[in-house]
């Protein structure tokens, strides 16, 4: 028995009424309101609790059995009445299994899959596949996650100073384009990058002497570079 029922038949408890007629009372009221063709804040308005759990619990075991157009039709006649977490887990799950399908494709055949293919590895009709990859940049779920990874930008650049201080001249170049010092550079001035060294106008910056500098004579050499720049 799931907790949601368990906890109806304490409520029909309370109210005096038998656990039994109290439940099949709800699924009654509920199984007509799903057959309406698009169900209104105003359809539920005189529900009370018990009946608004064993509605959303119906609806959520409806929804996971339903994949392609069934599914965006389901969605579309409870639209009105989804809270706006459930339509954010809905959108997390469209962006999960769709990213999935999308690498396990990549990975197989080396190629972009079609909306089509996606459509049938997902389960997602193809309507929805379309929509999600063309509005997914906009979502506040997306921006959101991006967020979060501008957020752990400062760890990253500290791991890339690491390296670029224990002689990764691809690490050194890297740490320099991420402060903004290889694009602010003073005019005339050459940078040009080596397997094994970094050249700036005639002084080369190979992994040896990179390795022997300090932090403050890494900084150092990023002040020349930028011109003292930001500072």
């Amino acid at each position: 028995m799931s907790p949601k029922i368990s906890k109806m038949m304490d409520i029909a408890t309370k109210t005096k009424q038998t656990p039994s007629t109290k439940i099949a009372a709800a699924r009654q009221k509920v199984n007509r309101l799903l057959m309406l063709k698009k169900l209104t804040v105003q359809d539920i308005a005189d529900l009370d609790q018990m009946e608004r759990d064993y509605l959303e619990e119906t609806a959520t075991q409806q929804l996971r059995g339903l994949t392609g157009e069934a599914r965006d039709s389901f969605i579309e006649k409870m639209e009105a009445i989804i809270p706006i977490s459930t339509k954010n887990q809905i959108w997390e799950y469209n962006q999960t299994v769709i990213s999935n399908a999308i690498s396990k494709f990549i990975g197989k055949h080396g190629c972009m899959p079609s909306k089509t293919l996606i459509a049938e590895e997902t389960g997602l009709s193809r309507q929805t596949v379309v929509k999600h990859v063309k509005e997914y940049q906009t979502h506040p779920e997306h921006l959101a996650a991006v967020q979060q990874f501008k957020f752990m930008a400062p760890n990253v650049l500290a791991s890339v100073f690491k390296s670029a201080i224990n002689g990764d001249t691809k690490a050194a170049r890297l740490y320099l384009e991420m402060v903004g010092a290889i694009s602010k550079q003073q005019p005339g001035m050459v940078v040009n990058e080596q397997n094994n060294y970094i050249q700036v106008n005639n002084t080369i910056l190979s992994q040896e002497n990179l390795r022997a500098l300090t932090a403050e004579q890494l900084n150092q050499i990023e002040h020349i570079i930028t011109g003292g720049q930001g500072k």
